[in-house]
């Protein structure tokens, strides 16, 4: 297969992260005789010190004649920390879901077990934590209209929905349901606010086409906290914007590090695949940012296009370098060695040489493999 991927790095950690995706995208490229062309692009605070906008004309115009988006991150302290900036990285990113119709947000939430001892949750309550959040991604909140009063005492933001965003929504989550364990979880707040009242209206008559699927519905605040008491009910969770933002960042404590959630943002005709943690400034060019993210991310590009078992054989090297500690400081007190580029260099020479016994090297931690 031929795909031509945008790369849109970004700031901070991105580029460091992203250069990792790229390697292992490589390395399948050889071993399943497949061509990905990549091409490079700012967004972000990058993008606005280049050429004052946080999206580029350049940009979109690549990023509508690729294949797929390959994303890193963005966000800058110098933005962050004033407020009163007109012109912000995240801009770049919401203008892009926005412009390229990525409605649906699709985060993997996963329980290694190489890994429970690093969640904060107890083990038992982990063990077995498998789950696929479908957020929708461009209305609700976050796209509403947005007012402040002349005197600036007042603001309001409009939280709308229409049938049609949460029906196209809906059925990709239902067809994730009956693919995986068949359940699914609508989370939203019916008991207060009318777009949730909606949801539940709409999902539920779209629940009668898919038969084979359990539906069942919680409150937003009680959701929130069954994730930390019993994260292990949960198969699919569908949900609106805000409230996808909320429970999916809570989420990543079940896998002991923000650095391990991929996610994929699609729409009818583009798709974008990015780690879901920021740009993490304090950690650049230092080599300790975990780059398993967008790795994974990487395997739902190819996911994305029916490469299942290339998707597959990524996941595979991930466990394998979660298994033996090939990993970043983040999740890894037993060798102090390992940085973003190793962990790369491991997962994708894992790739080209999948039954390589040297993969079980008790001297990996010292870089006397040719591995790392």
């Amino acid at each position: 297969m031929k795909l031509n991927i945008a790369v849109l790095a970004g700031d901070g950690i991105g580029p460091e992260v992203t250069a990792q995706s790229i390697k292992v995208l490589k390395a399948i490229a050889l071993e399943y005789n497949h061509s990905f062309n990549f091409k490079y692009a700012p967004v972000g605070a990058i993008a606005i010190d280049e050429t004052g906008n946080p999206l580029p004309d350049a940009t979109l115009e690549l990023c509508q004649n690729s294949d797929a988006l390959l994303f890193g991150a963005i966000g800058d302290p110098k933005y962050d920390n004033d407020p009163s900036a007109k012109v912000r990285p995240e801009q770049g990113l919401l203008a892009l879901r926005k412009a390229l119709g990525l409605f649906a947000n699709i985060r993997p939430v996963k329980a290694y077990d190489a890994l429970l001892s690093k969640s904060p949750l107890k083990k038992d309550i982990i063990k077995g934590t498998d789950i696929s959040i479908y957020r929708e991604l461009t209305g609700g909140i976050y796209f509403g209209k947005k007012e402040t009063s002349a005197d600036g005492n007042s603001a309001s933001d409009l939280c709308e929905y229409s049938r049609v965003e949460i029906e196209r929504l809906a059925h990709l989550a239902f067809k994730a349901a009956q693919a995986r364990r068949k359940k699914l979880t609508l989370i939203d707040k019916a008991n207060v606010l009318e777009t949730s009242r909606l949801w539940r209206k709409v999902v539920t008559e779209i629940s009668k086409s898919y038969k084979d699927v359990e539906l069942d519905f919680l409150f937003i605040d009680n959701a929130a906290m069954q994730m930390i008491l019993n994260p292990k009910q949960f198969d699919v969770i569908l949900t609106e914007n805000m409230f996808g933002d909320i429970i999916s960042d809570e989420a990543s404590v079940i896998g002991g590090s923000i650095g391990l959630l991929a996610s994929a943002s699609v729409g009818d005709k583009y798709a974008m695949f990015e780690p879901i943690h920021g740009s993490y400034p304090q950690a650049t060019n230092k080599g300790i940012a975990n780059p398993i993210a967008s790795i994974l991310s990487a395997a739902m590009l190819l996911e994305h296009f029916d490469l299942n078992d290339e998707a597959d054989l990524i996941r595979t090297a991930v466990d394998k370098s979660l298994a033996l500690h090939i990993t970043t400081p983040d999740l890894n007190t037993k060798y102090d060695n390992i940085t973003t580029t190793k962990v790369g260099d491991f997962i994708a020479d894992f790739i080209s040489n999948p039954k390589d016994s040297n993969h079980n090297f008790s001297n990996i931690h010292l870089g006397q493999s040719t591995i790392i």
